[in-house]
């Protein structure tokens, strides 16, 4: 008897603080993830940075052999001004010294990526006042992309999801779960297809050093906005029409960026996905609801009985002409 009460009391706490618990897992789940891509990453690529610095030092060390003349601290101070410039998006290589960093097509897709976010990293502003510009820019530009994003979003989904789930709903009668899990999974399958792998073949085509993993892997960099910028189009010192390429990679940013939101917010309207978000938010409190409905009533009734108290007040100084009504009269007229 005390093992079953106590068993029940436990459900029953343990069913009351449900969402609290699925919270605490899900932060618990986010915290392995982390831990899971630093082990993995870490295993994967720090042998191949040993390899790189190894190939580093010897190179550093045959170049001091050969040109005895050159101390290694003025090779440091050289190279140390040569890594700065790169930072800025400037290569000392002369076969990159005629391409522009900050022509208008440069400049646009560089405004592109800092108001969507995505900030490749290979151009920054070298000035202070670029510097002082690109954050009040930033703090205009980001609110604004959003809005206009959001806004694009919006209608594109009411064409793209919602009005054809409805109608396959309606002309066939399918379930509309059915439909909608359906349509999204092919939608995802197109914009997969029309953003990341047909994209990927013509950079692998464009870009002279890019294989087709590499271009794929720029197309889900930028289009995620993560932004890393190890791989950036347009940057080759032979790059024909780079003018025309650099405004349509922005195009491209725009329109890839839309349909990626797209099909989130298709996916986020899944009704299973919706069940199982609702796991890890704060239900709502009835009893406070209803205090709160209780609170907003006695508020309202308030104020219409103050409003009406106030209108009867202020019709007697505005209407003097109105007496006091004459009694009844219940023993008929008045006799002469």
């Amino acid at each position: 008897m005390l093992q079953s009460l106590a068993g029940s009391s436990c459900g029953r706490l343990v069913e009351r603080h449900r969402s609290a618990w699925c919270f605490g897992l899900l932060v618990l789940g986010y915290l392995l993830y982390l831990v899971f891509g630093a082990v993995v990453f870490s295993s994967v690529e720090l042998p191949y940075e040993d390899l790189l610095r190894q190939e580093l030092r010897k190179l550093k060390r045959r170049f001091l052999e050969q040109h005895e003349c050159l101390s290694e601290a003025q090779l440091e101070r050289f190279l140390g001004r040569v890594l700065e410039a790169s930072n800025y998006g400037v290569s000392a290589l002369g076969n990159a010294s005629g391409s522009w960093n900050w022509d208008f097509t440069s400049a646009l897709f560089f405004a592109s990526t800092v108001l969507s976010t995505t900030g490749y990293g290979h151009t920054v502003p070298l000035s202070d006042g670029g510097k002082a510009f690109c954050i009040v820019y930033s703090i205009i530009g980001i609110p604004f992309t959003l809005l206009f994003l959001t806004a694009v979003v919006q209608r594109v989904t009411i064409h793209v999801t919602r009005r054809p789930v409805l109608y396959v709903h309606l002309r066939w009668g399918f379930s509309k779960q059915l439909v909608a899990l359906a349509h999204a999974v092919l939608l995802g399958v197109a914009t997969v297809s029309c953003f990341f792998f047909i994209p990927a073949a013509v950079f692998s085509v464009l870009e002279d050093d890019w294989n087709f993993l590499e271009s794929f892997y720029f197309c889900f960099i930028s289009l995620s906005t993560i932004g890393l910028g190890d791989y950036v189009p347009g940057e080759g010192y032979n790059q024909k029409f780079r003018e025309l390429y650099k405004l349509g990679i922005t195009c491209y940013l725009l329109l890839g960026l839309v349909a990626m939101l797209v099909v989130l917010e298709t996916f986020c309207e899944l009704h299973e996905l919706k069940k199982f978000r609702k796991m890890f938010y704060v239900k709502k409190d009835k009893d406070e609801d209803q205090v709160h409905i209780m609170e907003h009533d006695q508020l309202s009734f308030s104020s219409i009985t103050d409003q009406a108290a106030g209108g009867k007040e202020d019709q007697k100084p505005d209407e003097p002409f109105v007496g006091p009504e004459p009694p009844a009269l219940a023993d008929g007229p008045p006799q002469r």
